[in-house]
């Protein structure tokens, strides 16, 4: 277990001092291309939903009204006289 920590406590050291740095990255990233990824991750939702929807036949059963019928009510006082 000391080993484990001790591992830890030098990752957590070594991103600290990167955060500290600045060395974490190119920082204009999500403003050259955050839209660009947002749009194409919706498409690709909307894409990957539209054929799951209409092309693999799927019976949804969205609503049970009309599909399930009631039980006949039975009262057990009147059975056992």
């Amino acid at each position: 277990m000391f080993r484990f920590a001790k591992a830890a406590l030098n990752l957590t050291g070594q991103a600290t001092r990167q955060v500290r740095h600045n060395s974490t990255g190119n920082v204009n990233f999500n403003k050259k291309y955050g839209n660009i990824l947002m749009v194409s991750g919706a498409g690709f939702c909307v894409v990957v939903w539209s054929y799951v929807l209409t092309q693999t036949g799927i019976t949804w059963n969205l609503s049970p009204v009309g599909k399930v019928m009631p039980v006949a009510w039975r009262e057990a006082e009147e059975e056992e006289e």
